[in-house]
């Protein structure tokens, strides 16, 4: 983790380090830029502590800071590095008495901490008052492994400074890959890192570059792979020959002829491959979980200005989310949007560059469409005579329904009243339709005495559902709604599927509107984090977007805020929290259901709807 001399523990460390801490891996700390006239070492010292605590333990401080930085004391060798200029050279000396007692208590603390993480190294640091070079390095390895352990090193990248020591360290001190915790695979069993069994890879990105293709990133988790070796693809079983190796080494690719178990390579040229997918070798059927990415956190529909490149577009969105998988992309036939998905603002912004600058395709950003739902709330009831006679067949369809609404685990429905008679409905056939956009539909039979024939029902249940696809009020979709078909009539000779269908989707239109039809909108659970200085201001602003506070709670050194938000309120919501709390703040969000909308936000959406279909 590079912290920067001038400003100590950002916002960017903090988020980091929460991931890190969730998925408990090791961490190291960089203190960068102390050549830099306004680094402030103990500041920063202090603000490593403060956000993760006493186990961030000293290895190197400078001997000075700012314009005058040219050595540094490493605590761990007891030696003073001396650097010339910015050439990366250095000298080693004896630390100078001034510093003496200031190093040998850091170094004591080292010792200690090195001690602590494994018993017999404890006993004999109690028995001989220290610890031997291969001893501290068994003691910090496990500590670093383990987490219990932080090292903090110091230097000046721009000049080279303290960075061969820092490679020195990650390769003497640093765990192995096989002396941190075995991966699992989604069966659970634990893999070993053992060049000598069977190969598994496990490819965790995907990029794209002109003139070369898909390049992939992969880890050898166990085995090895060699140049040439053909590999099962275990997520579509295809298989893959891995015709060139590559060790990456920032931009600089090479060559090489094998990679071993914990070694991080790459690839290109794979048909099939895409991040998050396993590749195994003979022997092995392995198969690991796919990397969780997190929710994302800002929406916008999407459109290219000129209509022509909108297949070009596509194409650069579906190779954008292969490269980025945070970036989601839907085109929502109900929206009739293309709808892309990220982290944030500046996120998509980004995006949206590439496109322009690269891709040379113009694209617009639009306010994206909630995906309201429509229902019912008592029961009504409708007829619909569809006839039609224009020379030679006509068409005629006659149909009577109930409508109310559907709510799980409710007995099917034996009476009604119409017009203050009370009617009793014989259940003939009953069907279930789970609709894809969530909810259901229950079709009742309940013709009796053959008023319309069994062969019509499909019919009018299709125009019963064409409407459900296109509500009445706003055009969102319909949900949970029970039918029940009870009386018709139908003509010998002019009825037809056509004419049922017509007069099924025109009775469910009317019975809909009479029946307390209400509009729905989709809710999400919102968690914030938010230092505790932000948090008036933080929840002042959930409860202008009509939030409903779940509950609240402490999470190392910040507030957790947990509410429920309507997703048309959550608009740049981002971009907002970032402003409010100096980008400190960070939150997610995931659907958890649908509910009505306040009486006076529905009249809104009618209207705004009404004035849409006027235009149109």
């Amino acid at each position: 983790m590079v912290i920067n001399a001038q400003n100590g523990v950002e916002v960017g460390t903090e988020i980091q380090g929460r991931y890190l801490e969730k998925y408990a891996k090791p961490m190291m700390f960089f203190v960068n830029q102390l050549d830099s006239d306004k680094a402030n070492w103990e500041g920063t010292i202090d603000s490593i502590h403060q956000s993760f605590g006493k186990k961030a333990i000293i290895v190197q401080y400078p001997l000075n800071s700012g314009s005058a930085f040219d050595g540094i004391i490493d605590v761990l060798l007891m030696k003073l590095f001396q650097f010339n200029g910015d050439t990366g050279v250095r000298t080693e000396h004896e630390i100078p008495a001034n510093e003496t007692e200031r190093a040998t208590q850091l170094h004591n603390s080292l010792v200690e901490a090195a001690a602590e993480n494994d018993e017999p190294l404890m006993e004999i640091f109690f028995e001989k008052g220290s610890l031997t070079e291969d001893e501290m390095r068994r003691g910090l390895r496990r500590g670093i492994a383990n987490r219990d352990l932080f090292p903090i090193f110091c230097g000046s990248a721009k000049k080279d400074m303290g960075i061969k020591r820092l490679m020195e360290f990650i390769i003497n001190v640093t765990p192995y890959p096989n002396q941190v915790p075995k991966p699992k695979d989604t069966e659970g069993n634990e893999i070993a890192c053992d060049s000598n069994a069977p190969t598994s890879i496990f490819v965790f990105k995907t990029v794209y570059e002109p003139h070369i293709g898909e390049v992939n990133y992969f880890k050898v988790i166990s085995g090895k792979v060699t140049e040439g070796m053909d590999l099962t693809n275990m997520n579509n079983e295809v298989k893959e020959r891995f015709s060139q190796l590559f060790a990456s080494a920032g931009k600089n690719r090479n060559k090489i002829t094998e990679l071993y178990s914990g070694d991080i390579g790459c690839t290109v040229k794979l048909k099939n491959t895409k991040s998050n997918h396993t590749l195994n070798g003979s022997g092995a059927e392995w198969h690991f979980a796919p990397i969780e990415f997190p929710e994302p956190k800002f929406r916008t529909a999407i459109k290219a200005r000129n209509e022509a490149d909108d297949e070009k577009l596509g194409e650069m969105l579906t190779r954008t989310h292969q490269q980025d998988p945070t970036v989601l992309i839907e085109y929502s036939k109900e929206l009739k949007q293309t709808i892309i998905s990220g982290q944030g603002e500046h996120h998509l912004n980004i995006l949206k560059w590439y496109l322009t600058n690269v891709y040379k395709i113009d694209v617009d950003f639009i306010t994206p469409k909630i995906p309201y739902r429509e229902t019912i709330t008592k029961v009504a009831v409708a007829d619909y005579r569809h006839k039609k006679q224009s020379g030679g067949a006509g068409q005629f369809g006659e149909v009577h329904i109930m409508i109310e609404p559907h709510i799980e685990g409710t007995p099917d429905p034996s009476k009604f009243k119409v017009d203050g008679k009370e009617l009793t409905l014989n259940i003939r056939g009953k069907e279930e339709v789970k609709l894809d956009w969530g909810g259901k539909l229950v079709f009742y039979n309940c013709i009796v005495g053959g008023a319309i024939d069994a062969r019509f029902l499909p019919a009018i249940l299709k125009g019963i559902m064409e409407k459900m696809e296109e509500g009445p009020l706003t055009g969102s979709y319909a949900r949970d709604i029970r039918v029940a078909v009870y009386d018709g009539k139908m003509h010998p000779v002019d009825s037809n599927e056509i004419s049922f269908r017509l007069a099924g989707r025109n009775a469910f239109k009317t019975a809909f509107k009479n029946a307390g039809p209400k509009i729905m909108e989709p809710i999400y659970d919102v968690e914030v984090l938010v230092p505790s200085d932000k948090m008036g201001d933080v929840m002042s602003d959930l409860q202008n977007r009509r939030a409903i506070i779940m509950g609240m709670g402490s999470e190392k050194g910040f507030e957790k805020i947990t509410a429920k938000v309507p997703l048309s309120e959550m608009n740049k919501y981002s971009t907002t929290l970032s402003s409010i709390t100096s980008g400190r703040a960070t939150f997610g969000m995931k659907f958890a259901d649908y509910e009505q909308v306040p009486g006076e936000i529905q009249d809104k959406l009618l209207k705004a709807y009404e004035s849409e279909q006027d235009e149109e």
